[in-house]
């Protein structure tokens, strides 16, 4: 089910499955943010990442000496949150673990995820509980699908990413879904990056945040369009958009928690970027994303 909220500058539409923020709407134009899950190229718009980010070696994990199976991503983006509260300008979704979970994740735990609207920004907020006795181990992210207005002769390669600070970041490449983490470099984060198709011939862009309250925007010449993603407390962000199959938006991820690495054992104890909650603790992140269309400047 979908249920929306709005103020006099954005209109947001939020689905109860997998609490996945479906649109945004800019009133004063009527233009729209978030790319419309095209499912010849990528079929979602924006998916909530729980309780792993990104991909498993062999899609399985071991814990306590059990081997469990589990997609891409996790599981929370295919399954049906309960509506926890509603306001005008606020949705709270909520997923509990069930059978069905604890037989890939044998963590019980409330997951909530938050939309809160103020003025042209919305803030995204993860809170996750461990309702267990022993630790919980999880990875939660964000991973919105932003869409570049393309008419009047505006092309894709006409936006650009800007980060700010503007310095050079550690980026680690992925190599069949997982982190070489031998292999990391700086990217020049420090310079505007041209949103092209080549951009991710080798996946994602995987970045290492080293400080907080890191700002990436998506900016082009020809207009005063923009969004900027404020990434907050994220320990990576991931930039991708699909390829070879290819079309007019860029992802912004704001990630706690990564793929594993080409050299993991598969323990989750020992999987690289997860976080650990003890029995009754509570985890909390968030990041925020400001729409600005291209007759208001920032």
């Amino acid at each position: 089910m979908d249920y929306t909220i709005e103020n006099e500058i954005l209109k947001v539409t939020v689905s109860s499955r997998g609490a996945e923020l479906q649109s945004v709407i800019g009133k004063h134009i009527g233009n729209e943010y978030i790319w419309q899950a095209d499912p010849e190229v990528w079929g979602r718009h924006a998916p909530v990442l729980f309780p792993i980010v990104g991909k498993l070696k062999n899609d399985e994990y071991s814990y306590q000496g059990q081997t469990y199976h589990m997609g891409q991503h996790g599981f929370a983006r295919d399954m049906e949150f309960a509506l926890e509260e509603q306001t005008k300008e606020k949705l709270t979704f909520l997923l509990t673990d069930t059978a069905e979970t604890r037989a890939v994740y044998p963590f019980k735990f409330e997951f909530r995820v938050s939309y809160e609207l103020l003025n042209n920004m919305i803030k995204e907020s993860f809170h996750v509980t461990n309702k267990g006795e022993g630790d919980m181990i999880f990875g939660v992210g964000g991973h919105p699908g932003f869409a570049l207005p393309v008419e009047d002769g505006v092309k894709k390669d006409d936006f650009y990413l800007q980060v700010n600070p503007a310095k050079p970041r550690v980026q680690v490449p992925l190599e069949g879904g997982l982190l070489n983490w031998e292999k990391r470099s700086l990217a020049p984060t420090e310079s505007l990056i041209t949103i092209t198709d080549d951009l991710f011939k080798d996946d994602a862009m995987v970045l290492v945040m080293r400080h907080p309250d890191n700002k990436f925007s998506i900016k082009t010449e020809t207009s005063r369009f923009h969004i900027n993603v404020r990434t907050d407390s994220a320990p990576y962000v991931g930039i991708w958009s699909q390829y070879p199959k290819t079309a007019d938006y860029v992802c912004i991820e704001p990630w706690w928690g990564i793929a594993d690495l080409t050299d993991t054992d598969g323990d989750l104890e020992n999987k690289k970027g997860m976080n650990r909650l003890a029995s009754g603790e509570d985890f909390e992140a968030s990041f925020r994303m400001s729409f600005h269309s291209k007759v208001r400047s920032e």
